[in-house]
């Protein structure tokens, strides 16, 4: 029986992608090095580390990523003010979750500042949720199972007890991988790139009852 959601951040509640990408841009320009944001496609999803690391070691650009992402977090947050918003549903369905007792958390493989940042700009924020989870904590990223292992045991629960809410292939693998049940959502995939998923939906908005009635 569904005891617990556990949520992913970025393109299931937020869509922060352009703002991420753009501040990592001005980051690098600050470096003196041109990117565009095609560069950083095939790592999104993957932690600032990857994000921002495999863009870097495609140009052949020479970073010190410690300080790389704390400059880009710098200008992410100045960037979002006023400018980023929950994706469509996403308020409503943790307000069902909630009201149905269900336990909640945040799994994301961004970092700390970027996931408090973000949730405190769509008015959810961090200690709102039971537990939270974000890439710092996890040394094995998505789609190993680790960071939706980890959410469910924060939250007292077995993975078998919880709902894993994705958006992306790899996210989709971890909570499968884990022995959570999962929805996803076509904020970043289509449907056909999901199907490991018990539930798909177009957003949270429209998401099954029976993805929170098991």
């Amino acid at each position: 029986m569904i005891r617990g959601v556990l949520f992913d951040m970025d393109g299931v509640l937020v869509d922060s992608e352009a703002f991420i990408c753009e501040a990592a841009i001005r980051m690098f320009a600050e470096l003196g090095k041109s990117v565009s944001s095609d560069d950083f496609k095939p790592f999104v999803g993957t932690g600032e580390n990857r994000y921002l690391g495999g863009v870097a070691e495609k140009h052949g650009i020479s970073i010190e990523i410690t300080k790389a992402k704390a400059r880009t977090y710098e200008i992410y947050r100045q960037i979002i003010k006023g400018r980023l918003n929950p994706l469509p549903g996403a308020l409503e369905f943790v307000d069902k979750c909630r009201k149905k007792g269900l336990r909640l958390a945040i799994a994301t493989s961004a970092d700390y500042v970027k996931m408090e940042a973000n949730l405190a700009e769509i008015s959810l924020p961090a200690d709102s949720f039971d537990a939270t989870v974000n890439g710092l904590e996890v040394e094995n990223k998505k789609p190993s199972p680790d960071i939706y292992i980890k959410a469910a045991s924060k939250l007292g629960l077995k993975p078998q007890e919880c709902l894993v809410v994705e958006d992306a292939v790899s996210g989709v693998k971890a909570g499968v991988a884990a022995g959570c049940r999962c929805l996803a959502v076509t904020t970043s995939f289509g449907r056909s790139s999901l199907s490991e998923a018990d539930w798909i939906c177009n957003s949270l908005g429209d998401a099954p009852d029976e993805a929170l009635q098991w």
